[in-house]
Order: structure tokens, then sequence, then C-alpha cells
């Protein structure tokens, strides 16, 4: 169980690490580009699904992605119940 809730804290830094990588402005044949291109693949099948049910949330011009926040909560919610 022990390797469980580990894998579900690494797999939430993983999201959280993307997260913040989207931000940075750079193109793909950036090392900087290489790495959040890695982190794309370890979370996209997660993400993917929960961006084809939710929607982003419009604040004005912007477009604000929320699956990240629910699977980050779906995740930390799981562990609470598993460890």
């Amino acid at each position: 169980m022990r390797i469980v809730c580990w894998a579900l804290q690494a797999y939430t830094a993983v999201v959280f690490v993307r997260v913040i990588l989207e931000w940075a402005p750079v193109a793909d044949d950036h090392p900087v580009g290489k790495v959040r291109r890695f982190f794309r693949l370890l979370t996209q099948p997660l993400l993917g699904p929960l961006r084809a049910l939710i929607p982003p949330v419009r604040l004005g011009s912007v477009a604000v992605d929320l699956s990240p926040l629910i699977l980050i909560l779906g995740l930390n919610l799981l562990a609470r119940v598993l460890c």
C-alpha cells in the first residue's frame, strides 16, 4: 500500500510540474520544451479525458483549464482514502 501512496504523490507532483512548465513560452525544440513534452506524455492519459468532460472556464478574454486542478484534487482524495 505504501507504494500506491508514493505513486499518487509522485503523479500529483508530475501534474503540478506540467502546469508550471506550460507557462514557459519556449519552443518544443528548446531544452525546457523537451522537458515539457516529456511531462505532457506522462500526464495526457489522465488529463485528456478530463479536458473532454470539463470545458475551460471563461474569465473575460481568457480561458482557464481546470482539468489539472480537478485531477490533483482527485488524486489527493484517492490518497486520503487509500493511505
